[in-house]
């Protein structure tokens, strides 16, 4: 079965988030009898900042970021049973999603593949004439990362025939624990670009506890904070790769997670960081988020705060060796219920199930 997925990177995690989810839920289709071919941009500086290379279980196609290649590679939709165009591939959205639903064999399954949900929503809300309202009723399958019932609701009102999601997860081949490394040392540890939709819960939640807390040591990780006036005891350390993600996980006595605004508000989405850091069995502390029980335990495998406050409480309490029983929990949790392992025989049922309903439905 061929595969053809439009995203904005498979090679690099360089303002990218999705290059993790993207990562784990592929490779492990590719391990159920999936071919991949992931067709993404050469934009954003992204090739020059690659964590891996191209990976023996996907072909990847780089295109330059013009008109002409893009049509080259919307051509190739043609040849997959399954084609997936994902929202926020950074070049070319609109015409990606028109060209490859359009090239698509007649006989091949359309999904649209969401990973920033509630984002793609509100500028539905606010596009009447975005693309993907009139190619919504036409998709087989519409899957998000998270959001959980009131995305589905959401899409389903806006025409989708099926919203499903497949939530963020653990690859425990990429992360795990390591020993710490006194470069990412502190007390609290934050990983995250700097977004404008997260940059008032990011001083909410991590810079005013350093503020409050002189004495502490906080580090923060990500591209964008170089400009960002930053307390004396916080130190910022540029772009981490994601090579480096267990030891920057490992090396602090707990590290934050802190939701964008669009998920916060809508719940049921878990950061890829909240598994990278329980894969890593760091002892996490989450903003609080609806849903986040149905992933992790609150005060037994995650840390939830409300507020600032919270976060400085959570710290002072926290002891090296509850902090190791939380991350510890929450390591045992991910490994027996959030695997991409998990996810990948959720996805592949889901596309062998709507094939099959398809040659069925044609040769009636």
């Amino acid at each position: 079965m061929k595969m053809a997925f439009y995203g904005s990177s498979l090679l690099s995690s360089y303002w990218n988030g999705a290059a993790t989810y993207y990562r784990g839920m592929l490779s492990e289709l590719a391990k159920r009898g999936w071919d991949v071919t992931f067709y993404e941009p050469n934009a954003f500086d992204r090739q020059n900042h690659r964590d891996i290379e191209p990976p023996d279980w996907a072909r990847v196609v780089v295109y330059d970021a013009t008109p002409d290649a893009c049509r080259t590679v919307i051509a190739r939709a043609a040849e997959a049973d399954v084609v997936v165009k994902a929202n926020g591939v950074g070049v070319f959205d609109d015409e990606l999603l028109n060209g490859v639903m359009d090239a698509a064999d007649p006989r091949a399954l359309r999904l649209y593949w969401d990973v920033d949900a509630p984002a793609t929503l509100a500028e539905l809300r606010q596009t009447p004439d975005h693309p993907l309202h009139r190619r919504l009723p036409q998709l087989d399958a519409v899957l998000t990362y998270g959001g959980g019932p009131p995305v589905v609701t959401a899409y389903q009102a806006m025409g989708a025939r099926v919203c499903r999601p497949i939530y963020n997860a653990l690859d425990p081949a990429t992360h795990y624990p390591v020993p710490p490394q006194p470069r990412f040392a502190a007390d609290l540890g934050f990983l995250a670009n700097r977004l404008p939709d997260r940059e008032a819960r990011v001083e909410h939640f991590f810079l005013e506890p350093a503020v409050h807390n002189p004495d502490g040591r906080y580090i923060i990780g990500g591209s964008g904070w170089e400009t960002k006036g930053l307390p004396t005891n916080v130190t910022h350390v540029g772009h981490v790769g994601t090579a480096d993600h267990n030891a920057f996980n490992a090396s602090a006595l707990a590290v934050l997670n802190v939701a964008r605004n669009s998920m916060a508000e809508v719940g049921f989405s878990p950061a890829t960081r909240v598994f990278e850091a329980a894969g890593a069995a760091a002892c996490l502390i989450t903003d609080a988020w609806e849903g986040v029980e149905l992933f992790l335990a609150p005060d037994e495998e995650i840390l939830v705060a409300r507020d600032g406050q919270d976060v400085t409480d959570h710290l002072r309490a926290l002891t090296p060796a509850r902090a190791r029983a939380i991350g510890e929990a929450a390591r045992r949790r991910v490994l027996a219920e959030h695997t991409y392992a998990r996810r990948g025989v959720e996805v592949d049922a889901l596309l062998r199930d709507a094939l099959a309903a398809r040659r069925e439905r044609s040769a009636a």
